[in-house]
């Protein structure tokens, strides 16, 4: 297969610069964007023949058409979100939306092959009305603005006309993961704080295996809307349990048990039918085995943030 050019954008957060690194390791050339609102610089690749990075917003016309317009990309993986704040709708707005839409529009204008997009699972709402979710489900973003935002984005994609593969996610962990439990769970433990888990149930898939779909999304499979999904869920204490057991600690405070908040769902659990059937049997890695790299990670460069999509309230609860 020929080589690509693949402009990321997010390329400095946990996804796009894990697909950097395989799409680099197998001869492809890319070009980074990020503005490190929540993407990291150790994240980045060195800059050589086959990668460089640009340092600013998608929400920048200016800077998204030259990018695209002098680097002539095949495909582009558009990562980039705005989330770290559930109240900053402008933000969310503003890069989830009128960032999107440059991207789609500046991937019309040099006819690119190919347009990856990824989709919160939170596009069906808070109560879907089916468990597991298929793609049939109605969205109902009404329950964030993350959720909007990002809607409308997946929405102006389908309206372009481009060839694209959207992946609604289950919730991707690993290293580099700066948003929800994960970190939250490290750095307070590590302290010596408590923690507090709902009943809650999630699929939590690792960002290496979503990364391997995406280079093969990439080089065309597929095509449209899928679910990134094991298909199955776990419960929020049995991921706290990982952290404790990676991070080898003896002595801890028990975790309190909390009922789920308002804008919290008790599972979101994603049909996987679709994506097994076009892009065949996919291996999940299984937590015990990418939760100790997480922890390694955390500690080698810290905890930054910790974003979630809960309200602010029940963030700082955790």
């Amino acid at each position: 297969m020929s080589k690509l050019k693949v402009l990321i954008t997010g390329a400095a957060g946990q996804v796009g610069s894990h697909v950097a690194e395989l799409m680099l390791a197998r001869g492809d050339t890319v070009l980074g964007l990020d503005d490190f609102t929540t993407g990291r610089p150790e994240h980045l690749p060195l800059e050589s023949a086959n990668y460089a990075f640009r340092e600013g917003s998608i929400a920048d016309a200016e800077i998204v058409n030259r990018a695209f317009g002098e680097f002539l990309p095949d495909v582009v993986v558009h990562t980039a979100a705005s989330y770290k704040d559930p109240e900053d709708w402008y933000s969310d707005a503003l890069t989830n939306v009128v960032g999107s839409v440059n991207v789609i529009k500046a991937s019309k204008a040099v006819s690119i092959k190919r347009f990856i997009y990824f989709q919160t699972a939170l596009c069906y709402g808070v109560k879907p009305m089916e468990q597991p979710i298929t793609l049939s489900h109605p969205k109902n973003p009404g329950n964030s603005s993350y959720a909007i935002s990002k809607t409308a984005a997946e929405d102006y994609l389908e309206l372009s006309g481009l060839d694209f593969v959207t992946f609604r996610l289950a919730n991707v962990i690993g290293p580099r993961n700066v948003s929800g439990p994960l970190p939250i769970f490290f750095s307070r433990l590590r302290d010596g704080k408590r923690c507090f888990v709902t009943e809650a149930r999630r699929d939590f898939v690792y960002v290496g295996d979503l990364a391997k779909t995406v280079v093969r999304a990439a080089d065309g499979t597929g095509h449209g809307t899928y679910h990134f999904s094991s298909g199955k869920d776990i419960a929020i204490r049995e991921l706290y349990d990982s952290v404790v057991k990676a991070m080898k600690l003896n002595d801890y405070p028990e975790p309190e048990v909390r009922p789920l908040g308002s804008d919290d769902a008790a599972s979101i659990l994603l049909d996987p039918s679709r994506t097994f059937a076009d892009f065949g049997a996919v291996t999940f890695t299984p937590l015990a085995s990418f939760v100790p790299q997480a922890i390694e990670y955390y500690r080698e460069f810290g905890v930054l943030g910790e974003y979630t999509h809960l309200k602010l309230k029940d963030a700082e609860r955790r």
